[in-house]
């Protein structure tokens, strides 16, 4: 029997970083940040790894990152796209008022369905999760007794990003359990306090310390069709809220926070003691970089991930 799946969504365009994040090289090798990703489930039990890419860029990732993993990896790909699991009425309505933004993470989710039949793991291409978190994640959906989801969440200071505002999913959690996630769309820094400006403009400050989701997030297999269910009833409504037609997101977070309030899912927060970045804004790719190095000369990585 197979261990987990790793899903690693990797479509997005990164508007904020100016370009195709996922495929910006880290290591010293070529390697993306996805490849420590995946090398850190490999070494936690994940038996195989779905990646979510859209079709323009699939020579690209082939080309950059498949052909690097050569057949250490067994992998698929799934594609998500803008007419992916949309109504044709909804998809042409949108693109003749101009639509250009994708339906968001737990559409791409769903992109990978098909591909999943065990329980996985769920997470974006362009952070690092580290070691640790993999291991505790992969340890509890490659256990049989555990029936609920679960995430990993991290401290929200050390997430935040000196170049700018940035999308946290602010986490509630109550005896060793998510009791609901806020997407807070944008958190910063100012004056020494760590503040969310709310879209009508209201501010709340934030503790250091609070638990946010950064998209680490384990889930068994049947929860999937409520994944359906959530992003079915999206698409119902989707031109009432925030950025209607044109822009409003199906976010993963989100989801879980409804599983959560309808009482279909329970979520366990795991504790690990481990260290997040990622390159939300093009700046942030050599701080990105000189923490990789910094790893990888403690002994934390080999020097070539793929050999």
């Amino acid at each position: 029997m197979g261990g987990p799946i790793l899903v690693v969504m990797a479509a997005g365009m990164g508007s904020r970083y100016g370009g195709l994040k996922q495929m910006d090289k880290i290591g010293k090798n070529g390697e993306v940040l996805l490849d420590y990703s995946v090398f850190d489930a490999l070494r936690s039990g994940f038996t195989k790894v779905v990646f979510i890419i859209r079709h323009d860029i699939e020579k690209d990732f082939r080309d950059l990152v498949l052909a690097r993993l050569g057949s250490q990896v067994n992998c698929e790909i799934a594609f998500q796209e803008r007419d992916s699991l949309v109504p044709e009425d909804i998809y042409k309505r949108v693109t003749a008022l101009g639509r250009t933004k994708p339906w968001g993470t737990a559409h791409a989710l769903l992109c990978a369905a098909p591909y999943i039949d065990a329980p996985f793991a769920v997470l974006n291409a362009d952070d690092f999760y580290g070691r640790e978190a993999f291991a505790v994640l992969g340890k509890y959906l490659a256990d049989p007794a555990s029936k609920d989801a679960a995430i990993v969440p991290y401290k929200l200071e050390p997430t935040l990003s000196p170049q700018g505002t940035v999308t946290r999913g602010f986490c509630e959690i109550k005896d060793g359990y998510l009791t609901s996630v806020n997407e807070l769309l944008a958190i910063g820094k100012k004056d020494g306090r760590i503040i969310n400006t709310n879209p009508d403009g209201t501010i709340r400050e934030l503790a250091p310390d609070a638990p946010v989701s950064m998209n680490f997030w384990g889930f068994p297999p049947q929860t999937l069709s409520r994944f359906r269910e959530y992003f079915d009833n999206f698409l119902k409504d989707f031109a009432n809220r925030p950025g209607g037609e044109l822009k409003a997101e199906c976010y993963l977070p989100l989801a879980a926070d409804w599983f959560i309030q309808k009482g279909y899912v329970r979520i366990k927060a795991l504790e690990a003691d481990s260290h997040w970045f990622g390159v939300t804004y093009k700046e942030d790719r050599e701080a990105a970089i000189a923490c990789i190095a910094e790893l990888t000369a403690a002994g934390k990585y080999p020097a070539a991930l793929w050999k």
